[in-house]
């Protein structure tokens, strides 16, 4: 049964799958911090001594005090140093905001606005990524064969009645479009009031980073003049990694959904059902069957 077979591969691979998975973001989260967050401590009281010094010391601004001063600012910011605010910025490299960074590295969204700075982060990072990287496709991958399995029965989907036919083609519009809702609309909601960003800023922000783009130019919890709650950055990575598995889960029932929809157009255009509940076509070739199941 569907549904037997769903249950079996949740408890059979993909639970402990996603445990292994879940272990190796922490682990990843615990190293980078390790790692770096002395690093970037150093970096942000060098850079708010350099300040202090340009405020004491340059009361008449010429231009190669701010060459100097603008190349402070630029290796404050390639350190991960947001040049605003002062020593009490939140760090970026908190054990949620390493978590969070460990997250882009497996999904290869790298927004690009952090990076390890010291040359045992740099090193870790790599090892780090060619290890997760491949284990993110594998989880991904195996995510979606529950589904696949629950959803078998709509191979058999033309030789059914057209009742059934018209439930099943419900089920897979609500299950689109609450998933949309919960993964695609909600959470910019959420991130656009958090953040003072607008909807559409923050509906871009999501699909930049479901689509792994990451350009980097919108990233949540990096405004100093914000006070995030602590597991603000963490709760935003586990979205991503639930948003990027709905993905997975849901691109091929596009097709599946595509071929339905038109099935029942045509019925709808007038042509009519066999006692068998397989519909007639009036002599035109019948639909090929399009396989879902790995």
């Amino acid at each position: 049964m569907p549904r037997a077979g769903f249950c079996s591969c949740w408890g059979g691979r993909t639970l402990p799958l996603l445990l292994a998975y879940v272990c190796y973001l922490l682990l990843g989260a615990g190293v980078f911090q390790l790692l770096e967050k002395q690093a970037e401590s150093q970096s942000r009281d060098q850079f708010q001594l350099e300040k202090l010094r340009f405020l004491e010391n340059y009361t008449c601004l010429d231009q190669r005090a701010l060459e100097q001063f603008v190349q402070v600012i630029m290796e404050a910011w390639v350190k991960g140093v947001n040049p605003k605010g002062n020593s009490t910025n939140p760090s970026n490299w908190d054990f949620g905001s390493s978590f969070f960074f460990a997250g882009t590295v497996v999904t290869t969204i790298g927004y690009g606005n952090l990076a390890p700075s010291t040359e045992s982060g740099q090193v870790f990072c790599v090892f780090y990524a060619l290890v997760g990287i491949p284990f993110n496709v594998i989880f991904l991958n195996h995510l979606g064969t529950g589904l696949r399995a629950h959803l078998v029965s709509l191979e058999r989907w033309e030789d059914q009645p057209r009742r059934s036919q018209l439930l099943q083609m419900l089920g897979l519009t609500l299950f689109l479009t609450l998933g949309t809702l919960l993964i695609l609309i909600f959470p910019p909601m959420v991130f656009s009031h958090v953040e003072g960003w607008s909807f559409g800023e923050g509906f871009y922000f999501a699909f930049i980073t479901l689509s792994t783009i990451g350009f980097g130019d919108y990233v949540v919890g990096t405004d100093p003049n914000k006070h995030y709650i602590s597991m603000y950055r963490s709760l935003a990575a586990i979205w991503i990694l639930v948003g990027l598995a709905w993905l997975a889960l849901v691109l091929p029932l596009g097709p599946v959904l595509l071929h339905r929809c038109s099935q029942l157009w045509l019925l709808s255009r007038g042509f009519g059902l066999k006692e068998d509940g397989i519909p007639e076509t009036g002599g035109l070739p019948r639909p090929q069957k399009i396989p879902i199941s790995a």
